[in-house]
């Protein structure tokens, strides 16, 4: 991919996709910081990928949606030529029973959060004159779903943000773009069907097997390859890509565009 020794910080590097994502960089000879919120998993995770490829890998406690948390993300990676942006989307629910408090958490999580910590590397990647960003969004900015208007309006916000200024870095080889899973099996899913259950009057079983089934792949996706994609957009050759939104939901996504 042309990127050993290149430099990467990964949110939510610990479980699902982000950890595939670090892994498939380490395999690439990156240097991977992983950040996450929970130090035992991050530390196992850490463990994990380092043995599996190979490489070192530094962990650090640090929340995305807070000034300290990702303060002490640049602390251990201060100048990240990758920098990967995941977090945590909100549990099912209806809007009328969302508070403003909820709204504002969504807001640093999946928008405020990612643009703060753009804002905080891109300059430094174009001074280098190599940066590649990568946000692990949702299909909702495109497939909107009615039991998710936290993840819909926020992932949106940060999407429109991207699309102006992947635009302005580009000719600095430094791309912006956003990945779209559909259904994978990994934790986020599994949270999201359990927000599910009470008005679906189904079980867990039931639904998880239905979600998969129903895609036109006849399954969920595997986190590796979400990891695959995101490392190829890190790579070399993926400098006139920009500003993009690659959908990766094995079919789920009906339109032509």
């Amino acid at each position: 991919m042309g990127i050993r020794g290149r430099r990467a910080l990964v949110f939510g590097g610990s479980r699902g996709m982000g950890r595939a994502a670090a892994q498939c960089l380490a395999a690439e000879g990156v240097q991977v910081t992983i950040a996450a919120r929970n130090p035992d998993t991050l530390a196992q995770a850490a463990a994990a990928i380092a043995a599996a490829t190979g490489v070192p890998v530094t962990p650090v406690v640090a929340d995305l949606t807070t000034v300290a948390g990702r303060a002490a993300a640049r602390a251990a990676c201060p100048d990240p030529d990758i920098l990967v942006n995941n977090a945590d989307g909100p549990r099912p629910g209806d809007f009328r029973n969302v508070g403003r408090e909820e709204w504002i958490a969504a807001l640093d999580s999946m928008m405020l959060g990612p643009i703060e910590m753009i804002r905080a590397v891109v300059d430094g990647m174009i001074a280098r004159r190599f940066g590649r960003i990568v946000n692990i969004s949702s299909r909702s900015v495109k497939t909107p779903q009615a039991e998710m208007p936290l993840s819909n309006s926020a992932r949106l916000g940060l999407v429109g943000f991207v699309a102006g200024l992947a635009r302005q870095t580009v000719r600095h080889n430094v791309t912006i773009n956003n990945l779209l899973p559909g259904v994978f099996a990994t934790d986020a899913q599994r949270n999201h069907i359990l927000g599910m259950l009470a008005e679906s009057g189904k079980t867990y079983e039931q639904l998880w097997e239905e979600r998969g089934r129903g895609n036109p792949a006849g399954r969920y996706g595997r986190a590796e390859e979400a990891g695959a994609c995101i490392t190829f957009l890190c790579s070399a050759h993926a400098g006139y890509i920009t500003g993009q939104n690659l959908m990766i939901d094995g079919g789920g996504y009906p339109g032509t565009f």
